[in-house]
């Protein structure tokens, strides 16, 4: 039996790499860097199927020159803004993702940035590895206490969902904005707000945890960070296209929130250079889901999903 060609575009995981070459016909970019929109071209010619990152672009345009041959798209990402799901479909290719296996990675490193950013890391960890930290006093590096504050949270999905567990442990009063209400054994007792600027008002702390669409596109913007309570903190773990970012260094130069934690920003890779002078800006660079355990998940739900097209069955994660 013939098997399936596969590009793969990045390093993914041993696991899901050895499992890959065990099953297709596969290519794997060891290069490690981002499929150029010629690659994904060409790359449809000579494949089957693609499993690319978030880091390939399917453009209306790219995927308007793609050969007849390719099938399916599995994603290794939950995100699929990266691709044009209408031009895909009008070429009648599958598209999946890779959703559920990485909600509790990413709710990890949120609470990681979360009190990071609001207990000083970046400050205190500069004073201590320079040699800085030479006195102290009841006024030193004073930060934000987050057990038993309100949290807001923009978006219970998988990963807000997990998020709020995982506050629970910090005694966080969990209030929450989504496109629809949550039934109550989802809610385990948080407060639903019907608008964004509703919940604003409520959150001590706010976390980010929505997909970036046309709708969400700039949604903490200068008017929603001016509802916050003053000296809130955000986090953002979702897309970095969420937040205005001259907005958000305009909210923390009045005191309006007092930091924010960042894994993701308008410019990947590389971030926001006008960030790193602010030691109240706790970034990381986009490794929400960055462990080993999820690693291999992502990889392993994208084959899955391989699996079951080229078996004839309906891929789990179809979109």
């Amino acid at each position: 039996m013939i098997k399936p060609r596969l590009w793969i575009t990045r390093r993914l995981s041993d696991a899901t790499l050895k499992r890959a070459s065990r099953d297709y016909d596969v290519v794997i970019n060891h290069d490690d860097l981002p499929g150029t929109a010629d690659q994904l071209v060409a790359a449809s010619a000579d494949f089957d199927a693609i499993i690319p990152c978030h880091s390939e672009n399917f453009s209306a345009e790219v995927v308007a020159q793609f050969s007849d041959r390719l099938k399916i798209v599995a994603n290794h990402s939950v995100g699929i803004d990266h691709c044009n799901l209408p031009a895909l479909k009008e070429r009648g290719i599958v598209v999946t993702n890779t959703p559920d296996v990485l909600s509790d990675a990413t709710a990890e490193l949120a609470m990681l940035l979360m009190l990071g950013a609001a207990r000083n890391a970046v400050a205190g960890d500069r004073t201590v590895r320079t040699g800085a930290w030479d006195s102290w006093s009841p006024a030193f590096m004073v930060g934000k206490q987050v057990t038993g504050a309100r949290l807001g949270i923009i978006g219970m999905g998988r990963v807000g969902r997990a998020f709020a567990t995982k506050a629970r442990g910090f005694d966080m009063e969990i209030h929450y904005y989504n496109r629809s209400e949550l039934p109550a054994d989802q809610a385990k007792g948080a407060v639903y707000h019907d608008s964004v600027e509703s919940l604003l008002r409520a959150a001590d702390f706010l976390s980010l945890h929505c997909p970036a669409t046309p709708e969400t596109t700039n949604m903490m913007n200068a008017e929603r960070f001016a509802l916050l309570p003053a000296g809130a903190v955000m986090v953002n773990t979702s897309r970095g296209a969420l937040v205005d970012e001259a907005a958000l260094l305009g909210a923390l130069a009045k005191g309006q929130i007092s930091a924010a934690g960042l894994d993701c920003f308008q410019t990947e890779p590389g971030g926001n250079p006008a960030f790193a002078v602010h030691d109240t800006i706790f970034m990381l660079p986009h490794i929400g889901s960055a462990t080993r355990k999820t690693r291999d998940a992502m990889g392993f739900r994208a084959l899955d999903n391989l699996d079951a097209f080229f078996s004839n069955h309906t891929p789990r994660d179809q979109l």
